[in-house]
């Protein structure tokens, strides 16, 4: 995938926040999320050429869009859940929208409707979620009969229902799973069509300044070239090939909404007095609600954009990558949210703060794009498929990689990571003799071992580089401090849990402990305080309170 140069992309960055200061006050945000109310015209002038032309980045410049990559998209999708995550979903929803014609269509079709969604800024919704199936995309009610005229499919008239479709009352232009006789595929259906209608805007916990509407779609007639890729039966091979960096997109979702949280608290927690002194120097306050939340963020920063990265390279699919990308940033951004209530006591649990809010809009990037349990268990088969291929040398391989980390830079917390590595190692083979994985808790467990285990690494050799990534914000020794924060977090939880979940599941565990290597993670947990005190300090300094 083409990606924009760093220039370019921080000057799409610029005009973001430019746009957001001047039109998106937080009053105006609060205003619109009491009333349960999609501003339509804030995100179709989003897409206006001369203002920001958000929608453009997920459209080749063949078709008339600029070419964002993997890493440009995470930037701004990041950006955007800083500033709200309801407007966030709403540019996603276009993002994802137009994926199935990135992906399958034919050469005419793209020229067609990608032309047209970049020219004609159109609002576009993906339609796939139905009330029965949800999650399941195998399990499809919604059909596409063939509609034949002298011996040749002319068409298809489309029935059935969408649920939960992001952009489903205002779109322009949909993309519609649906089964034909040759299995599932994508149909692009249009707004105006006869027999098609949205249902109401669902009245939600949070994103409420997203339109979120079920589908109807009675007989809707469809010309045959509005199949994509003009073959039926490839809609789950083109919607799987994008799942690595579609899941990236809402990964950054959490990740920016959880930094977000997290940046008011620590500027609350300067301004408020208690006991004689600030809250920032408190450790009760700095070590308990902020630094853990913040180191762990840090470290899904690393692993969204190394899985960027990777595929901005040309590698393919990385689905296993992009669903632990996923469910880490959400599942951390969620709890950064949850402890921000915290860190502002009363006035936390006040809709004049906007944490509040923020914990209301978080909690759907565990849901949407895969449930953590959906991603638990992608994660769990696809690295479980590695471990057998490998005869138990997956995780062992990628420790001795990262042994090397560790020899040329020993302060950057690869060897607790090791420990982590190795460990999972040892718990996903004890699982595999005793037939452990037969247990669905089992595998949903290994998943979030997985997710630990593997951000862990990505961390460490994230912090050890020569040189960092342009969102880094800390100088070399508060990051490092943070990478081993969460490398001995994620070791303590490899050896100890996965002991545990051995243990619960076998009565048993053999020689597990010792593999596990319990004595060591426990050694290497010396220095934590003193780590914890350096990146209070850190996020003292970068985000002094204005």
């Amino acid at each position: 995938m083409a990606s924009l140069d760093t220039i370019s992309r921080n000057l799409m960055l610029d005009s973001l926040r430019e746009y957001a200061k001047r039109r998106l006050p937080y009053n105006l945000i609060r205003g619109l999320d009491e009333k349960n109310e999609f501003p339509e015209e804030i995100l179709r002038e989003m897409y206006k050429h001369d203002v920001l032309g958000v929608h453009l980045l997920m459209i080749p410049t063949e078709y008339g869009g600029v070419s964002g990559g993997t890493f440009d998209i995470y930037r701004v999708c990041e950006y955007l859940a800083r500033i709200d995550l309801g407007i966030a979903t709403g540019v996603f929803a276009t993002f994802l929208g137009t994926d199935p014609l990135n992906q399958g269509g034919t050469e005419e079709q793209k020229e067609k409707w990608l032309r047209r969604i970049a020219s004609q800024n159109l609002l576009v919704a993906y339609a796939a979620t139905e009330p029965d199936a949800g999650s399941d995309l195998l399990n499809l009610r919604t059909r596409a009969e063939p509609v034949v005229k002298n011996a040749v499919v002319a068409g298809y008239n489309i029935t059935g229902n969408k649920q939960w479709i992001s952009n489903g009352g205002v779109a322009d232009l949909y993309t519609v799973l649906a089964m034909a006789p040759g299995g599932p595929s994508w149909f692009l259906v249009e707004r105006s069509m006869e027999g098609f209608s949205p249902n109401k805007h669902e009245d939600k916990h949070g994103i409420r300044l997203s339109n979120t509407a079920g589908l109807s779609l009675d007989n809707v007639y469809v010309p045959a070239e509005n199949l994509i890729g003009m073959e039926e039966g490839k809609g789950l091979l083109q919607a799987q090939a994008v799942f690595g960096y579609t899941r990236v997109m809402v990964a950054a979702f959490g990740l920016g909404a959880g930094l977000e949280a997290m940046e008011q608290a620590i500027r609350y927690s300067q301004q408020r007095i208690q006991a004689g002194g600030p809250l920032s120097d408190k450790q009760g306050y700095t070590h308990k609600l902020i630094v853990p939340n913040y180191v762990r963020l840090e470290g899904a920063r690393a692993y969204i954009e190394d899985v960027a990265n990777r595929l901005d390279c040309g590698e393919h699919g990385l689905q296993t990558e992009g669903a632990i990308a996923k469910y880490g940033a959400s599942e951390w951004g969620n709890k950064a949210a949850d402890d921000a209530i915290q860190a502002l006591g009363g006035y936390g649990y006040t809709r004049d703060f906007p944490v509040e809010k923020i914990k209301r809009d978080i909690k759907i990037t565990c849901i949407y794009e895969g449930t953590s349990e959906v991603l638990q268990m992608t994660i769990y088969r696809g690295r479980w498929q590695e471990h057998l291929k490998t005869r138990g040398r997956y995780y062992l391989d990628m420790a001795d990689k990262l042994d090397q980390v560790h020899a040329r830079e020993p302060g950057a917390g690869a060897h607790a990571a090791v420990l982590a590595l190795r460990a999972l190692a040892a718990v996903m083979e004890e699982c595999r003799v005793r037939k452990l994985t037969r247990h669905q808790h089992v595998t949903f467990k290994l998943g979030t071992l997985i997710t630990a285990a593997e951000t862990a690494a990505v961390f460490a050799a994230a912090s050890a580089a020569q040189k960092y990534s342009e969102t880094v914000r800390f100088d070399r020794q508060t990051l490092q401090a943070m990478s081993r924060i969460f490398a001995r977090e994620a070791a303590l939880t490899v050896s100890m849990e996965g002991l545990a979940l051995v243990l619960g599941a076998s009565d048993t565990a053999g020689t597990l402990a010792d593999a596990v290597n319990i004595e060591a993670v426990q050694a290497e947990q010396k220095g934590l305080l003193a780590d914890m005190d350096l990146v209070a300090a850190g996020l003292k300094q970068t985000f002094k309170a204005k």
